[in-house]
């Protein structure tokens, strides 16, 4: 029993040190001229309907990474040399899944078990009849159920295009990213960082990126 408390105690530390992890695939195009010296911008507004509070707020965070480039909000269109365009996409992806469960496991008990003359495995199970035991087999105590359930998949999709005022395409970057996080804003931070890694990158490029989720 001692050196079961010992286990547990090291996998809930190894866990609580774990961070979440957003992979993403990012596309860049670009024609970023050497010479560029005034990087003033504004951002490109959409129409109304889609000009709303949440966009503005990716807006921002694309704002701040472009200030750790050297970038800079001009105070109105008219002084700045470059348009910033923000577009994002969030899907959810509904997926059935059928999985087979015990219905008569209803809780963890680590040790192991002994089955029968000479059949011995690890067991790792709680049954509900014999409470905590290490000689409960749910496979012969009975079958397998199944159960579906609905996993769901986001797939996120983040566009930044960099323009001059007069339509000079400079820059295009696409991010696209799958999880099962629920919440965009929670991932937007990394999906933004992740369109600026290594700025301006190889026009055609497509490279995976991956940043700890803050």
């Amino acid at each position: 029993m001692k050196s079961l408390a010992i286990l547990v105690a090291a996998a809930s530390l190894l866990l609580s040190g774990c961070a979440t992890t957003i992979r993403s695939d990012v596309t860049t195009f670009q024609a970023w001229p050497a010479d560029l010296q005034d990087k003033s911008y504004v951002f490109d507004q959409p129409r109304s309907p889609d000009d709303t509070l949440e966009l503005r707020t990716y807006q921002a965070m694309v704002g701040q990474e472009l200030g750790k480039l050297g970038f800079t909000q001009a105070a109105d269109g008219s002084s700045a040399k470059l348009k910033v365009g923000v577009f994002v996409s969030t899907v959810d992806r509904p997926t059935r899944v059928v999985e087979a469960y015990d219905p008569f496991w209803t809780g963890p008990y680590f040790g192991r078990g002994y089955y029968g003359r000479g059949f011995y495995r690890p067991y790792w199970g709680y049954s509900r009849w014999a409470g905590y035991s290490p000689f409960y087999d749910p496979f012969f105590y009975g079958p397998m159920e199944m159960r579906e359930t609905i996993r769901h998949n986001y797939e996120r999709q983040l566009r930044v295009a960099i323009n001059t005022v007069t339509g000079q395409k400079l820059y295009d970057v696409t991010v696209q990213n799958t999880s099962r996080k629920q919440s965009t804003p929670l991932i937007m931070p990394a999906l933004v960082q992740s369109a600026f890694t290594g700025f301006p990158a190889q026009n055609g490029q497509v490279r995976q990126v991956e940043l700890e989720l803050k």
